[in-house]
């Protein structure tokens, strides 16, 4: 097991805002691997297994967004944004003086993670856009596939009866999309546990529900990802819910130098359905190529 350093950091002065951050080294020296939880009303500890299994070869860090976790809530509404958790992230990289990362960024943070990618080029290594989308996901995407409209309804019901926007919201939505989001029911009782020990909040559901909340997506994501000529892994379970597998293997053909996994027997959480494939995609990934051990 994995020691865990936790600390909070700050990383915005106007408004004050200060990220709770779980660490596998007090300082991230040993090939950085940032990891950007999604929700985004959700922290990041639903991710650590199994990448702390990663600590022999990566310093891992482990933030909470703004509004998420044990970070800072309570901001204007307006102070919660896809720019915003970027540039938080940056400042966070900055204080724990780690110049360059890989970054892992799953779901909603996979939008996120791109666009740190694409805000700062040169502070990432490499990127895995786990269980997320290059590519907007067209509103017939999921038409005709039953077995999934039985399973998002739970969910649905959830959001559409919920009247109230707090956190016990998010976290009875989690828990209702279960299936949804897990395809192995021999794997439900491990997500369940997990989502029993998130800290849910519902910082972010305000402005999205207003329509105020910007769009995570960047625009022309494949054009402007190929440009920056960094290796990109796009790993998404062949049964997610979410983001259609299918989209991700087809921005792999438009990004030279990305490549999709697709893991058969997962859905839209492949860590928890697939952990053992999952992992060896990611770590196989990072692994370092001799040019870059060589730059080392």
């Amino acid at each position: 097991m994995s020691v865990i350093y936790e600390r909070f950091v700050g990383v915005s002065e106007d408004p004050v805002v200060e990220l709770f951050v779980a660490l596998t080294a007090e300082k991230p020296v040993r090939r950085p691997l940032l990891v950007i939880h999604g929700g985004p009303d959700w922290d990041h500890s639903y991710l650590r297994e199994p990448l702390v299994r990663l600590a022999d070869r990566h310093d891992l860090i482990f933030p909470d967004l703004r509004g998420c976790g044990r970070s800072t809530r309570g901001l204007a509404d307006d102070q919660y944004s896809p720019a915003a958790a970027t540039a938080d992230l940056l400042r966070l990289l900055d204080a724990l003086g780690v110049g360059r990362a890989d970054v892992l960024g799953f779901s909603y943070g996979g939008m996120i993670a791109q666009r740190l990618a694409l805000a700062a080029p040169g502070r990432v290594r490499r990127l895995v856009i786990a269980s997320s989308g290059v590519l907007p996901v067209p509103a017939d995407a999921f038409d005709g596939w039953r077995e999934r409209d039985r399973r998002v309804a739970a969910e649905a019901a959830v959001w559409s009866g919920g009247s109230e926007a707090g956190p016990e919201l998010t976290r009875a939505a989690a828990f209702a999309g279960v299936e949804a989001n897990v395809w192995r029911a021999e794997s439900r009782d491990d997500y369940r546990d997990r989502l029993a020990r998130i800290r849910f909040s519902a910082e972010w559901l305000r402005p999205w529900r207003a329509g105020t909340l910007p769009a995570a997506r960047p625009q022309d994501a494949p054009a402007r990802l190929a440009a920056l000529d960094m290796p990109i892994l796009l790993l998404n379970g062949r049964q997610d819910m979410t983001f259609p597998a299918g989209l991700a293997a087809r921005a792999a053909e438009l990004i030279p130098r990305a490549q999709a996994v697709l893991l058969e027997e997962a859905g839209h959480m492949a860590h928890v359905d697939s952990p053992g494939p999952w992992l060896e995609a990611v770590a196989g990934f990072l692994r370092p190529s001799h040019d870059e051990e060589g730059r080392a």
